[in-house]
C-alpha cells in the first residue's frame, strides 16, 4: 500500500534541508576564514621571526668584526710599543731614520778609506750595526765568525741555555742594505804596525789552505779584540784551569763536571778520591764567578741529584774563592752579605774570602789565607773567572808604540775620542782599552754605538785627509767640535742562585737603589731577553729557559 503525503508534510521537509544546508555552508565558511586568518597571522609571525634573526646575526657579526678590529688593533699597538720600547731602551733609534738617509752611489764610494775592524765582540758588533758602511771600505777580522752574548755564558755550562742560543753569526751584520761592501775575514790578528799601517793576520782554524798569513792595510783601525782571563802569573793555571771567556770553554767546563761524576762513581773509588772529584773549586768573586757558582748550585741541587745516587750528590761540594775581604765588590755592603749569606745557605757551598791562589797543579791547589798560610785543596774542577789581561796582539802594539805614551799594563791608553794615545788612525774600544769604566758588556756596547756614530759624522773628513786635502791638525781641530762619549748606567744584575738575583743603580746624586729576591729575578732575564740582538735569539733563550724549567737541565756529556 502507498503512504499518501500531505503538501504541508513536503515543504516542512525541503525547509528543514534548506537550513541544515545553510548551517552547513556557514560553519565551513567560518572556519575557513579563521583557518585562512590563522595562517596569516602564522606567515607574519615567522617573516617577523626571521627579520629578527637576520637582524641578530648581523649585529653578532658587526659585534664580531668590531671585536677583532679592536684585539687586533691593540695586539699592533703592544708589538709597536714594544719595538719602540725596545729601540729606546738600546738605543736604536736611529735605525728608522737611517733608512731615509742618502746612500753613496758607487761612483762616490771610490777612495773611501780602508776601516779595519778586529773583533766581533760587544763593541765591534755595536760599531757595525751604527756605521754607514758605504762611507767606508770596511773589513772585519775575528778568529770566530759570530757574536756571542756573554752574559749568559754562566747559564750556559749547565744547559740553562743553550750555546747556540745566545750566539748570532756576524756575516748576518755584514749583509744589510747598507753593508753590501762589508768584508769578513775569520782569522787572528797576530801584529798591528802603526807605521806601515798594516795588520798581520793568519788562519788559525782546523782547516788551512795554501795561503794562511796575509797582511792588511788599513787607513783607519779599530781594536775591539776584547781581553783574556788574568792569571797573575801564577804557575799551572793555564794548563790546569778551565775558563769562562768563550763558548768553548763552557762546553769544556760541562763535559768536565759530568766526567767527575761519573768517575766518582766507579766500583772500589776510594772516599778521598770521590771527594776530591767532587770538589769544584770557582777562583773570582766578580759578577761572573758568583753567577756560575749559582748555576752550578742550581745544577746539582734541581738536576744531578735526581739523576746520580745518593751516596755521591751528598759528597758534593762548592768552593768560591776570592783573595779581597769581600765577593761582588761592585755593590753596597748590604747587598754583598745578602749574597754571601744566600750563596752559603745551600750546604754544598763555601765562600773562601781572603784566600789567594799561589799555585794550580792536576789534581789540587795551593792557597793561602789571611794569616798567611798555605796549605793544598784538592779538587776535581776548577773554573778560574778572574779580572782581565790584554790579549797578545794588544800586548804587542803597547810595545810598538812605546812605554812612554802607553804606559798602563792592562790595555791600550786611548783619549776621549777613543783614540790610541801615540799611533795615527788606530782607535780602540771595549776590554781592549784603559778608561775610568769597568770593562762589562754594558760600557762596550755604548762605547760601539758612541764610535760607529762619531765614524759616521767625520766619514767626509777621514776622506779629505786620506786624498791629502786635511792634515793631522785641521783633522783634529774638527774631531774636538764632536760630542764627546757620555755613559749611561743602566744600573748592575747578578743572578745568586733558586730564582733569586740583586740589582743596583746610582743616580746622578749618588743615590743609590738596591733590591733582591724573585721580583729581581724577573728584572734580571727580561733585562737580559731585551739586550739579545735578535728575534731569534730572544725566541730561543725564552724557549731554553721555560725547557728547563719544565723538564730540567740535560746531565748528559757533550
Amino acid at each position: 500500500m502507498f503512504r499518501v503525503l500531505n503538501r504541508s508534510t513536503l515543504v516542512g521537509s525541503r525547509n528543514l534541508l534548506l537550513n541544515q544546508r545553510s548551517t552547513t555552508s556557514s560553519f565551513i565558511s567560518r572556519n575557513y576564514c579563521s583557518t585562512t586568518t590563522t595562517t596569516t597571522e602564522n606567515n607574519n609571525n615567522n617573516s617577523n621571526n626571521n627579520n629578527e634573526n637576520g637582524n641578530n646575526n648581523k649585529n653578532s657579526q658587526k659585534k664580531k668584526k668590531r671585536g677583532l678590529l679592536f684585539w687586533g688593533g691593540a695586539a699592533a699597538t703592544a708589538v709597536a710599543s714594544l719595538t719602540l720600547l725596545d729601540l729606546l731602551v738600546n738605543d736604536d733609534l736611529d735605525i728608522i731614520t737611517d733608512k731615509f738617509r742618502h746612500r753613496l752611489t758607487k761612483e762616490e764610494m771610490k777612495d773611501r778609506p780602508n776601516l779595519v775592524i778586529l773583533g766581533t765582540g760587544w763593541a765591534s758588533l755595536c760599531l757595525l750595526r751604527k756605521l754607514y758602511t758605504d762611507r767606508y771600505n770596511v773589513t772585519i777580522v775575528s778568529p770566530r765568525n759570530y757574536f756571542l752574548f756573554t752574559p749568559l755564558l754562566p747559564g750556559t755550562t749547565t744547559g740553562t741555555t743553550e750555546s747556540r742560543s745566545i750566539m748570532e753569526p756576524i756575516r748576518k751584520y755584514c749583509r744589510r742594505s747598507d753593508a753590501d761592501d762589508v768584508t769578513f775575514i775569520e782569522a787572528e790578528c797576530l801584529q798591528v804596525d802603526p807605521v806601515k799601517k798594516t795588520v798581520k793576520c793568519y788562519d788559525n782554524s782546523a782547516v788551512k789552505g795554501e795561503v794562511s798569513e796575509f797582511e792588511l792595510p788599513y787607513d783607519q783601525l779599530v781594536m775591539g779584540v776584547g781581553a783574556e782571563s788574568a792569571t797573575f802569573g801564577i804557575p799551572g793555571v793555564k794548563e790546569n784551569a778551565c775558563f769562562l771567556k768563550e763558548i768553548s770553554d763552557t762546553r769544556s767546563i760541562r763535559d768536565r763536571m759530568i766526567d767527575c761524576f761519573e768517575t766518582a762513581g766507579y766500583p772500589g773509588q776510594p772516599d778521598a778520591e770521590i771527594d776530591r772529584l767532587l770538589h769544584f773549586v770557582i777562583v773570582g768573586g766578580g759578577p761572573t764567578g758568583v753567577e756560575f757558582c749559582a748555576e752550578l748550585n742550581d745544577f746539582i741541587t734541581n738536576d744531578v741529584k735526581k739523576a746520580f745516587p745518593k751516596h755521591l750528590t751528598d759528597r758534593c761540594r762548592v768552593t768560591l774563592v776570592e783573595a779581597l775581604p769581600h765577593i761582588l765588590t761592585v755593590f753596597d755592603k748590604n747587598i754583598i752579605d745578602h749574597v754571601e749569606k744566600k750563596l752559603q745557605s745551600s750546604p754544598t757551598t763555601k765562600i773562601w774570602t781572603q784566600t789567594a791562589v799561589t799555585g794550580v797543579k792536576e789534581r789540587e791547589m795551593i792557597v793561602r789565607d789571611a794569616e798567611k798560610k798555605e796549605r793544598s785543596v784538592p779538587y776535581g774542577m776548577l773554573v778560574w773567572a778572574t779580572g782581565n789581561a790584554p790579549r797578545p796582539v794588544t800586548q804587542k802594539l803597547i810595545q810598538s808604540i812605546g812605554p812612554e805614551v802607553q804606559n798602563v799594563r792592562r790595555g791600550l791608553v786611548v783619549d776621549e775620542y777613543f783614540r790610541v794615545k801615540g799611533a795615527d788612525g788606530i782607535w780602540a774600544i771595549g776590554d781592549c782599552s784603559v778608561t775610568p769604566l769597568a770593562p762589562t758588556a754594558q760600557v762596550a756596547s755604548q762605547q760601539g754605538r758612541y764610535l760607529g756614530r762619531l765614524f759616521n759624522d767625520i766619514s767626509e773628513d777621514l776622506h779629505q785627509k786620506k786624498q791629502g786635502q786635511m792634515n793631522d791638525q785641521e783633522f783634529t781641530a774638527d774631531l774636538k767640535k764632536k760630542p764627546l762619549f757620555k755613559y749611561r748606567h743602566m744600573g748592575t744584575l747578578a743572578y745568586v742562585g733558586d730564582k733569586s738575583a740583586v740589582f743596583q743603580i746610582k743616580d746622578a746624586d749618588n743615590k743609590t737603589t738596591t733590591s733582591e729576591g724573585l721580583a729581581t729575578f724577573l728584572l734580571w732575564r727580561s733585562a737580559y731577553l731585551s739586550k739579545c740582538l735578535s728575534i731569534r735569539n730572544r725566541v730561543l733563550v725564552a724557549f731554553d729557559w721555560t725547557k728547563a724549567s719544565i723538564f730540567g737541565r740535560d746531565v748528559s756529556r757533550g
